[in-house]
Order: C-alpha cells, then structure tokens, then sequence
C-alpha cells in the first residue's frame, strides 16, 4: 500500500507523465529464418532512416533470437522472449531460462500471456515467479493481464484484472524494471478490438492499483492492435503502448504503429 505524504504523490505524477510509449511487438510461433531476418533487418533499416518517438522492441520464437539480435544491433530496437523458466538452469527439457534469454541480447521478456494461461496452465503464482526470474536477470518483465469474455460478460473484468496483476507483480517491481500489458482474452487474435471506453476504464482501474504501490509502471494495450486502430488507443491517458501480435508479422502494419501519433 502506497504511503507517504504530499511530496510522494507529486514525485510520482512527475514519473508518470515522463513515461515513453513502448510499441512490442510479439511473433508468437512465427518466422523461419529468410523472413524473420528480413523483418528484422526491414524494422532496423526504418529507424535508422527516421527514430520514432517511441521504445522499438521485437520478441521474436527462440529459435530466431540469435539471427535476430545481429539484425538489430547498433539500433534502438530491443530484443525480448516470449517466456522464461523460474529457475536460472536445470532439469527442464524444452523450457529456456531469463539468464540465457539475458545472455543472447534480451532486455525483455513477456511472462503471463494469456496463451501461456491457458495452454500451459499457468497461474498467478507460476508468472509471479518468472517475473522474478526476470528481474534476478537484469530483464524487464511484460507481464499480462485480461479477462475471458464470459468473465467479462459476468462484469467482473476489473475483479479479474486485479487479481492477476496483484498475484502476478513482484514487489520489488518498479516503474523502471517492469511494463503492465493489458489484453483482454476474447480480444487476442480474434480481429475484435475492445471499445476506447472499455480500454480507458481498465487501464485507469490498473493505474489506481499501481498507484497504491508507488509504481509509476508502463501500461499496455494488446488485442488486435493495428494501424488502423492505433491511433485511437494510444491516445488514450493511460495507455503507454502496445503489445502487438499478428500486425508485428507485417513490416509496414507494424511500422505504421510505432510512428502513429
């Protein structure tokens, strides 16, 4: 619970209002090495030519992060995974650890994503710990938040929202090591977009929440993001970004994103 006095309060509406956007884009199960390269490389080539006023940032599948990290080196663009193991090493057949995720070039890693919910079974608890994991590796966790649409149906998105986000946030997080993506489930991949007003509201009730702990955090919008869309959705006050799925695929939809005023 936040404490403190007058001063406290103005110290984090000044953090607040010094938030950079932050436009990442998530490929998901996608990409053989020509056309990943060629993403990577295409989004390199953009901002070297004309610097966004926004954070660059490409998750690409493990099996393309060392072929993507030479594509973007010497530029601004960041490079994360798409989940990480609690444990630094181990006996864990298939899983890949946040150090490795650090060693290869990661800055980020996303943790919590609703695909990872729901086809792996993973809890509050479980993205708790490999947030943690992500934070003992010097990497910024994007953990994800959002409810299903019959949660939502029953008027309990903001229950649910703030369930994950206080089960799933390590204390220790900060406004400087950790970034909040809210995606609403039933708006993943579907092509369906949640209204500006539904987004305004989630994210003013994550920012009060937020508040409480003093965590200046990025919030970010997810869910069918395009750029057709974009616009209006970052505009909104607390909005400080997107987590791109399937626009992120395409160079030019992505492009247009992160550039959109």
């Amino acid at each position: 619970m936040l404490v403190g006095d007058g001063s406290f309060m103005r110290n984090y509406e000044e953090i607040v209002m010094q938030r950079r956007r932050l436009i990442a884009g998530n490929w998901k199960m996608n990409g053989r090495k020509a056309d990943g390269l060629a993403l990577a490389r295409g989004l390199a080539e953009r901002v070297a030519a004309a610097h966004p006023a926004a954070d660059l940032l490409i998750c690409p599948p493990a099996t393309l992060l060392s072929l993507v990290a030479e594509a973007i080196a010497g530029t601004p663009v960041s490079l994360g995974g798409q989940d990480c193991h609690p444990e630094p090493a181990g006996a864990h057949t298939g899983d890949i650890s946040a150090e490795m995720l650090a060693d290869i070039g990661c800055r980020y890693v996303i943790v919590g994503h609703s695909e990872r919910r729901t086809d792996h079974g993973e809890n509050d608890t479980i993205v708790h710990k490999k947030a943690e994991a992500a934070l003992r590796a010097g990497l910024i966790p994007i953990i994800c938040i959002g409810e299903t649409e019959s949660e939502r149906m029953r008027g309990e998105a903001n229950a649910v929202v703030e369930r994950q986000l206080r089960g799933s946030l390590p204390d220790s997080a900060d406004g400087k090591t950790a970034v909040i993506a809210y995606e609403p489930v039933w708006a993943i991949g579907t092509g369906r977009t949640a209204t500006a007003q539904d987004v305004a509201e989630i994210h003013a009730h994550i920012r009060r929440i937020l508040r409480e702990r003093g965590a200046a955090m990025r919030i970010l919008y997810g869910g069918s993001v395009k750029a057709a869309n974009a616009a209006e959705l970052l505009a909104l006050p607390d909005v400080d970004g997107a987590l791109v799925g399937g626009a992120s695929l395409k160079l030019e939809e992505f492009w247009a994103i992160a550039t959109c005023r």
